[in-house]
């Protein structure tokens, strides 16, 4: 063991290994000291070693001889004045917020907690437990990679398919992986998972929270688990749990496998991260790192009353972006996980408590600022969820240039389209193309709306079409918990079902869906395993349920393989076409003085729309052109890029309609590539002449191809139909 202390450096923070020995660096303003606390594999304390170096708030120290898998932790030395938002408490073992590997778990029992138990004021009563025993150990991480010629992918976000999945819950039941590598970082890169991932054609996986995370105590008492991972304990580690050899630092390395391989596929690495709280909790929440290091500097507190926390996400706590410390943290946390883990974008939750200041949101707050003058994030991807449960805090269309979103608004309009209700039409046009009504105004492009129509949070795509209502019992809350408006139909029958009608006008929804988001302009997002149709059983919140309701389902059947190569296709045909995927907004207008207009609507008689039809809520039916010789965009080499011409046509009413097709703008004629309402060959090719037969909830897709001369057969029909048109 280490018997000399050299000063070291005050940065970089935390624990760096450069092959003869560890910096150790840790900031806390308000401390009176600082001890570093090493710990072998049992987890005994083995040293303890106070830091008397002190560096602009950063204390500081170097060992010689400590190597990559050193166990270790701190404790903090300071007043105990909770009732002034101090919190000091050294019998507290703390884990290193920059430690870039973490071990163990949470053991919830009375010692983790600062305070002794009883009473509404509790937590003014200091406990002096050592909670060593049951806090994660922070790991010193070797921090060298063979990265062979990885570099990064930066897919332009216009041609991008993002496939939101989670690590374990993905390949945990596939019995093509390897069962010691199932439900791991190993197991998503898996040859058995990239056929799956490079079949469907997806650009992009968006991984929910792989920061390492905290199980929480009620759920634990419940047999339950924190498997969506919201509840970040350190911004900088893989959670260990998604390591196929342990947690004992080998998860940065098949971290860092999972992104070579996938990148190798041509699949970019998107992450789910949640820098607006952490696992700590309340006043009432325990003491497991930020909480013991320095209150008052990570977390917003009331300004009257700093005992309390301000609270915009609904866990207890929001950190305080305001201070630059803070802000520090988070910026070193997005640039480790670009530089030295190669990931291509971050999905930022609740987003919107990042940008508040004061309490407002604000779109110039120093978070945005310093986010978008770092070079290092300049070309990475930016996507908010753009709300939080604080007043003012639903923000959709609000965020800055640099930024995609999101688009909430896309969900439920296509929701209740589909569904039948009234007044959509309007609605759906502004979702269909890229919804300029929210991102036009401040020079913005289509690709800032991130499209869904599922995530994580809420019903699955086969849920959506299968269940009226929640039903979220498993979760321990009697139902309460989830959302109670999913903008859902069951199609006649509440969750499984035999009736072959029924299950035909599921299959057919859930095609439409399919069709509607990947046929819209912006940037579509699948929920994973919605391609092959998994359920929850109508369970719309099931962030703890780490078991068969979330886990994918790959046991192989005919409606799954259907829908498989169903969305294969769609996406295939999406990226074949800069037409579905267009780079400016519409101007829906003559173009360049010319007699061509890029967009046009149509109702059923094959005339535009009108301003009543626009404005009526019983219209259920809508056709969509989109010229593809008004793209007036180019490539990198600046050759024109054109495209064929596509007639859209949508029908959300019960009863099928005849629809009588407008003239191609190329004066070709109409081809009609995709029909949701086919279940085994809805991408059979047939021509189309004056008038297609659209059933009853039910989506037409045509292609303009250019003229042919026609067959004795179609010569035949065409004489048909304009004897029935005279008629």
């Amino acid at each position: 063991m280490p018997t000399t202390l050299l000063p070291g450096k005050p940065y970089p923070l935390g624990a760096k290994w450069d092959g003869t020995g560890v910096n150790f660096a840790l900031y806390s303003e308000l401390a009176e000291g600082v001890e570093l606390c090493l710990f072998n594999e049992e987890g005994a304390e083995i040293e303890k070693i106070p830091l008397t170096e002190t560096t602009a708030f950063v204390w500081h120290g170097y060992l010689p001889g400590v190597q990559p898998g050193q166990r270790y932790g701190y404790r903090v030395h300071g007043p105990w004045q909770p009732e002034k938002g101090l919190r000091f408490n050294a019998s507290k073992l703390l884990v290193d917020p920059y430690a870039q590997a973490v071990a163990g778990r949470v053991d919830w029992t009375q010692a983790i907690f600062p305070y002794s138990f009883g009473g509404s004021d509790a937590d003014l009563n200091r406990d002096d437990r050592d909670s060593a025993p049951g806090i994660p150990k922070s790991i010193v991480v070797n921090p060298y990679f063979d990265w062979e010629q990885d570099r990064p992918l930066r897919t332009p976000l216009v041609d991008s398919i993002i496939y939101e999945t989670h690590v374990r819950g993905f390949s945990i039941q596939n019995p093509d992986v390897p069962e010691f590598l199932r439900g791991t970082y190993a197991g998503l890169a898996s040859p058995a998972s990239l056929r799956h991932l490079t079949r469907l054609g997806v650009t992009a996986v968006e991984l929910m929270p792989v920061h390492h995370f905290v199980n929480d105590s009620h759920l634990v008492e419940q047999g339950l688990s924190n498997y969506w991972g919201y509840n970040t304990l350190s911004y900088f580690a893989p959670h260990g749990r998604y390591c196929s050899t342990g947690d004992t630092g080998n998860q940065v390395a098949e971290f860092k496998a999972m992104v070579k391989t996938l990148h190798r596929e041509g699949i970019e690495v998107i992450l789910d991260v949640v820098y607006n709280h952490t696992a700590e909790g309340n006043h009432m929440g325990p003491m497991l790192s930020y909480k013991g290091i320095d209150n008052l500097t990570y977390y917003r507190t009331l300004a009257d009353n700093p005992r309390y926390y301000m609270d915009y996400t609904g866990t207890g706590n929001s950190l305080n972006v305001r201070n630059p410390q803070v802000l520090k943290l988070i910026m070193d946390s997005l640039r480790y996980w670009v530089l030295e883990m190669h990931v291509d974008g971050f999905r930022f939750d609740l987003a919107a408590t990042l940008a508040r200041e004061l309490h407002d949101v604000d779109r110039l707050s120093g978070f945005f600022d310093i986010i978008h003058q770092d070079p290092t994030l300049a070309d990475v991807k930016l996507i908010a969820e753009p709300w939080d449960v604080g007043e003012g805090g639903y923000q959709v269309g609000n965020f800055p240039v640099q930024w995609a979103e999101w688009n909430g608004k896309y969900r439920d309009t296509v929701r209740r389209y589909w569904k039948g209700d009234d007044g959509q039409l309007s609605d759906v046009g502004y979702r269909l193309t890229g919804s300029s009504d929210l991102y036009q105004h401040d020079g913005r492009r289509p690709y800032a709306s991130i499209n869904f129509v599922t995530a994580h949070d809420g019903f699955t795509l086969r849920d959506l079409v299968s269940y009226n209502d929640k039903h979220n019992e498993a979760n321990g809350e009697n139902n309460q918990d989830g959302a109670n408006d999913n903008a859902s139909w069951n199609m006649g029958a509440e969750g499984p079902t035999d009736n072959p009608e029924i299950k035909h006008a599921r299959e057919r929804q859930m095609r439409n869906f399919l069709s509607t988001l990947l046929l819209s302009q912006g940037v579509p997002m699948i929920s994973g395993g919605d391609e092959m149709g998994r359920t929850q059983n109508g369970n719309n919140n099931a962030y703890c349920q780490d078991n068969e309701i979330s886990w994918y389902n790959w046991s192989p059947s005919e409606e799954k393989e259907l829908l498989i190569d169903f969305t294969s296709r769609l996406i295939d045909l999406r990226k074949r076409h800069p037409n579905l995927r267009r780079r400016k907004f519409f101007q829906d207008r003559v173009i360049h003085n010319s007699a061509a207009r890029d967009i046009a609507w149509f109702g059923t008689d094959g005339k535009e729309l009108n301003e009543n039809a626009w404005n009526s809520g019983w219209v259920r039916t809508l056709g969509m052109m989109l010229n593809g010789a008004t793209l007036a965009a180019t490539d990198q080499l600046g050759n024109k890029i054109t495209d064929h011409s596509f007639l859209f046509l949508l029908n959300a009413h019960h009863e099928p309609v005849n629809f009588q097709l407008p003239p191609t703008p190329q004066d070709g004629i109409w081809q009609c590539i995709l029909n949701t309402n086919h279940v085994e060959t809805p991408f059979k090719r047939s021509t189309a002449r004056r008038r297609v037969r659209l059933e009853g909830r039910s989506l037409i897709l045509l292609m303009e191809r250019e003229k042919q001369k026609p067959t004795l057969v179609e010569r035949a029909e065409l004489a048909e139909e304009a004897a029935l048109d005279r008629e």
